[in-house]
């Protein structure tokens, strides 16, 4: 009854006419959206033909349209400039600028001394909402009112990413989510796909990248909790364990192939922050890697094209419990992540 007096439009329309997330074919890392100065500059590598530029991702603010769209070939050899009308109908000149990308690309605030404040009063790790290339559970957690992932001073203006396995109580219990492991990552946390049975489910994962380090360079602490259980709370006869990876990989077509990875999985405890490095293991690997390193929905890049091609997206992951995507764990692991680096040779 009360919903039936209320019109659609009874706070009135939205003014707002913002690209909020943007993404080209080649596009080298994530585009950087300048809302005050409304601009986006997106790195694309060099040689590629800026003239036929494909759009493949556009998000607007709620209700806006524009003048091109998803599937549109852009011309980005000089600045493009796109209309934006808002639900209002106020009216928006966006301009798109393209620059030659490095040939040795980082992780854009892989240090993690950039974390912004949510609209729930929480931090998550980047610039702003709409500029960071890093994504957390949080949003899932947080309706329980718990945080796995938070920031973690180290001194003199230092940050770094801590993520703890936490106990759900009661009520994440009832839901069969018994543990939240604590995560970090690039990409989106989609709360629409949001599913309390799968933690996985609302991640979309991978940011757009077009580097080919030979290593994967990062600090780290790690401390595993005392009893790992699965999910139903039996005890588990081996310790937890927490994982950091890296893929580095090629999108397509609407197929993903994986062309290199980098993987550290680790029981030990390392209560003193460590750096360490990783090598990138290029095209397929064989039987003397672990199962869990091999992928399981894709293929591998094809044997020829292994030594030149250029990755579109990166996928990294790190997390307090390896099996927290399946709610198995030890309440009170503690990872500690910090200055991630890709190294070139």
């Amino acid at each position: 009854m009360l919903t039936s007096c209320v019109k659609e439009d009874f706070f009135g329309y939205s003014s707002y006419g913002n690209i909020k997330a943007f993404e080209v074919s080649n596009q080298a890392s994530q585009a950087l959206i300048n809302v005050v100065e409304k601009t986006v500059t997106v790195e694309i590598p060099g040689g590629v033909n800026l003239n036929e530029i494909k759009l493949q991702k556009l998000e607007l603010s709620s209700f806006a349209t524009a003048d091109v769209a998803v599937g549109d070939v852009l011309d980005l050899e000089e600045d493009l400039e796109i209309n934006i009308e808002a639900e209002d109908g106020s009216l928006y000149t966006w301009v798109i600028q393209a620059e030659v990308a490095s040939a040795t690309p980082q992780l854009s605030n892989g240090d993690f001394n950039l974390w912004y404040k949510t609209n729930s009063d929480y931090f998550e790790p980047g610039e702003s909402k709409d500029n960071t290339i890093w994504g957390t559970g949080n949003q899932g957690t947080f309706i329980l009112n718990k945080l796995a992932t938070i920031p973690y001073d180290r001194g003199n203006d230092n940050l770094a990413a801590q993520m703890i396995t936490l106990n759900n109580g009661f009520l994440g219990g009832t839901f069969g989510a018994p543990i939240a492991a604590g995560s970090i990552f690039t990409g989106v946390f989609n709360p629409d796909n949001l599913d309390p049975k799968d933690p996985e489910a609302a991640i979309e994962f991978g940011m757009p990248f077009a580097g080919r380090p030979t290593k994967i360079q990062f600090t780290y602490s790690y401390i595993p909790g005392s009893e790992n259980k699965d999910k139903e709370g039996n005890l588990l006869p081996y310790s937890d364990m927490m994982d950091i990876y890296a893929y580095l990989e090629v999108r397509s077509g609407g197929t993903t192939e994986r062309l290199a990875t980098a993987w550290l999985r680790s029981k030990e405890e390392q209560s003193d922050l460590v750096t360490v490095t990783i090598d990138f293991v290029y095209g397929e690997l064989d039987d003397s890697f672990p199962d869990y390193m091999k992928p399981k929905d894709q293929n591998y890049v094809s044997p020829d094209s292994v030594a030149f091609i250029l990755p579109t997206h990166i996928t990294f992951v790190a997390s307090s419990s390896f099996a927290g995507a399946e709610f198995a764990g030890a309440i009170g692991s503690e990872l500690i992540l910090d200055d991630v680096v890709m190294i070139y040779e």
